[in-house]
């Protein structure tokens, strides 16, 4: 599977997740209580809809690390192993700055 495949399975998983994680309340009051009521939530035959919302996460969160990881054995690398350092300076001189043999300055020391 190729590097750009896995990033589109991350990034849907990653949008599913925070759908999921939007929708829950912890204390029952957000949109998971909108489908089944007070006490005794369902969704589509589903009774408790905080386990399924709980399960759910945590599978998307297990899922999204697993295609994290799997995702980096997949980068492409070209087998550039020729770092050198030596070659990082090619092509520059370093120019000594001559140095005069009989300067003529101002001292008053002298």
């Amino acid at each position: 599977m190729s590097y750009t495949a896995f990033l589109i399975l991350i990034l849907i998983v990653a949008i599913a997740l925070i759908l999921i994680v939007m929708v829950q309340n912890p204390k029952g009051g957000g949109l998971s209580s909108s489908f089944g009521g007070g006490g005794a939530q369902s969704l589509g035959g589903v009774q408790n809809t905080n386990n399924f919302l709980d399960r759910t996460t945590w599978t998307l969160a297990i899922a999204m690390f697993v295609l994290i990881l799997l995702a980096n054995f997949a980068i492409p690398r070209n087998g550039d192993n020729n770092f050198k350092l030596d070659n990082t300076l090619d092509g520059v001189e370093t120019t000594i700055p001559a140095t005069d043999t009989n300067p003529t300055t101002n001292d008053s020391l002298k």
